[in-house]
């Protein structure tokens, strides 16, 4: 009976963690616009010429810098381009510049222990799972155990499209998730595009 217990649990175990991990990496994305701005008009773009991080703290440091700047811009641009965009450093209609934040999240994870009999039931009054069903007729409760933190560093990249001639922000979209401090560069190279295209599903934007 314990061995069908453990492998119902292993079972259980098995299908969260994927759902979890959905929710860890996947990228939250938001943007606005000028909704005086005519973005049919918009041929060319330039990016601006902004200050690039050369140093960064033990979280920033893999994310951030001269070689994310230049994933970036190069991500950017294929975006753009592929909307019929071309660059223009001479005489662009818009200007494009983008940053990184950072910022640590911390979650707190009980221990674990069981207690009591065994089948199916429902959450307990104090948190724990009641597992108190049929055939067995079990009424105990989950006794979490020690506590455990998990440590995460959440990085925000911010796009923002410019009027060149007078500096007003026209569009700005925004893409958030969990960063993979230890990536390798070539992996570093795909999430850097996939974020990027992520945030830019809604360029140019549709008035409603």
């Amino acid at each position: 009976m314990r061995t069908r217990i453990a492998i119902g649990l292993a079972l259980f175990v098995l299908a969260l963690v994927p759902a979890l991990s959905g929710v860890a990496f996947a990228q939250r994305t938001t943007y606005d616009y000028q909704r005086q701005q005519d973005f049919s008009t918009v041929k060319t773009f330039s990016f601006k010429s902004v200050p690039v991080p050369t140093t960064g703290s033990a979280e920033t440091t893999t994310y951030d810098g001269p070689l994310m700047d230049e994933r970036t811009k190069a991500a950017i641009a294929r975006q753009l381009e592929s909307r019929g965009l071309r660059r223009d450093d001479d005489n662009p209609d818009v200007v494009v510049s983008s940053r990184r934040t950072f910022k640590t999240e911390y979650t707190v994870y009980g221990g674990y222990g069981w207690g009591g009999g065994y089948g199916w039931g429902g959450w307990g009054p104090y948190g724990g799972y009641r597992y108190s069903g049929y055939p067995y007729g079990w009424g105990g409760w989950y006794d979490p155990g020690p506590s455990y933190v998990d440590e995460r560093i959440r990085g925000t990249l911010t796009i923002d499209v410019e009027n060149p001639a007078t500096g007003a922000v026209v569009w700005r979209g925004i893409g958030s998730r969990h960063v993979h401090e230890s990536s390798k560069p070539s992996s570093r190279d795909k999430r850097v595009n996939e974020e990027v295209a992520d945030i830019f599903k809604h360029f140019p934007p549709v008035a409603r």
